[in-house]
């Protein structure tokens, strides 16, 4: 009952409750972004979603204008197109909050395996069919356990080989686990744990 009515209706409630209250937040961050650096506000890519369809997901820009053009879709804590205030939005998870928009509207779910873009889904289609018959969301077991990502990769020279063949598997891993027990309980703790690690 809950993974089919009540998760829904949890994600529209506390979504448009959030955007609500965290609206100064987002404007100050926004007017940061635009005075430290040329470019826009949001950066707006193509994530996959339920049932393998595509949306735009919607971020804080953390990194310069055109850093998909400039590097691989991956990051690790050294790139050098992470922008000064984009480095601290990553590292507190702030350059998120526009996600928030993406649930209210149901391309997302504030719990849920992290959307991913096409072509690294591409690599697991398989896998990703279990993947992608939820809504993706912010925050799930993945998100948490490599919440440092960024740092892990540093560890390799090939940033992009090291995320598909090593972090992508143990992803996907956590976002089975996920979604074998979909319960409400979860879902707050999963969140909670989620405010408590950042």
């Amino acid at each position: 009952m809950y993974e089919k009515f009540g998760k829904r209706l949890f994600d529209i409630v506390a979504s448009g409750i959030g955007l609500i209250v965290l609206f100064p937040v987002m404007l100050v961050i926004g007017l940061i972004i635009k005075i430290t650096s040329p470019g826009p506000v949001f950066f707006v890519q193509k994530r996959v979603g339920k049932n393998f369809k595509e949306f735009n997901l919607y971020k804080f820009r953390s990194m310069v204008v055109n850093a998909d053009k400039l590097g691989p879709s991956v990051t690790k804590g050294d790139d050098k197109r992470i922008t000064p205030i984009g480095r601290f939005l990553r590292k507190t998870k702030l350059d998120e909050l526009p996600q928030l928009w993406n649930v209210l509207k149901g391309d997302m779910s504030l719990v849920g395996p992290r959307p991913e873009v096409m072509k690294y889904v591409k690599e697991r289609k398989k896998e990703y069919e279990k993947v992608l018959s939820v809504r993706p969301g912010i925050t799930d077991y993945a998100a948490i356990e490599f919440r440092d990502e960024e740092e892990i990769l540093n560890k390799y020279p090939d940033t992009e080989k090291a995320y598909i063949e090593i972090i992508l598997p143990k992803k996907i891993e956590l976002y089975y686990k996920y979604i074998d027990n979909i319960n409400f309980i979860d879902d707050v703790k999963i969140i909670l744990k989620t405010l408590k690690v950042i």
